[in-house]
């Protein structure tokens, strides 16, 4: 549950909206069930309005898990457009594949390896990144994903309240570091000349830069 909204928001909020894709909530359920992260409900809502909305051609997700996200993105993506999503884990690339192929969605493809590493070898530029990994990575991958982003393209970022804990003054020991290095993100984040940048209590926290 989210630490951002209070209980009975989060409780209205939910019974809004049903989830009617058989698919997604099975991944939705197997997610919670295996205590694997994916992207908040309501944030997800928001990153597939932006796509509507930028019709993007190209899009780069680092960060797959199991494709939950990655799958929500395709939906609703313009027709021969192309998801490219990097994961490292053996094992949620396995499952990601597998969602995947029941999906039936062919224009995602699947980059198997360390986006550090995958990165700086990319040729292409993107209308769209979503950043989602590992935190202590966030700073690195931050700053190899802007000279791949295009002029008025769009990156969205996960997780820069970190479960409320970066506007709190009691973190919990074992949260203690990954919370300084998302405020220390956030304000390198907010302060980028090379975007027009903010950050939005939605889910967990998404972070919206405009490249300039």
């Amino acid at each position: 549950m989210s630490k951002i909204l209070y209980e009975n928001q989060n409780k209205y909020l939910n019974s809004l909206k049903i989830q009617t894709d058989s698919l997604l909530y099975e991944m939705e359920k197997f997610s919670e069930e295996n205590k694997i992260p994916i992207l908040d409900k309501r944030s997800a809502d928001f990153l597939e309005q932006l796509i509507l909305i930028q019709k993007p051609n190209r899009v780069l997700e680092i960060g797959t898990a199991i494709a939950y996200s990655s799958i929500r993105i395709a939906k609703k993506l313009p027709t021969n457009a192309v998801l490219e999503t990097i994961e490292k884990s053996k094992n949620n690339i396995k499952l990601a594949n597998h969602f995947i192929k029941r999906s039936g969605i062919k224009s995602i493809n699947v980059l198997d390896g360390d986006a550090l590493d995958i990165m700086t070898t990319i040729k292409m530029k993107y209308d769209f990144i979503f950043l989602d990994a590992d935190k202590e990575d966030y700073l690195n991958l931050f700053s190899l994903s802007l000279p791949l982003l295009k002029k008025n393209g769009i990156i969205f970022i996960d997780n820069l309240l970190w479960h409320g804990y970066a506007a709190s003054s009691r973190i919990p020991r074992s949260f203690k570091r990954s919370t300084q290095l998302i405020k220390d993100f956030n304000e390198i984040f907010m302060n980028s000349s090379q975007l027009v940048s903010t950050i939005l209590p939605i889910g967990d926290g998404i972070g919206i830069g405009i490249k300039k």
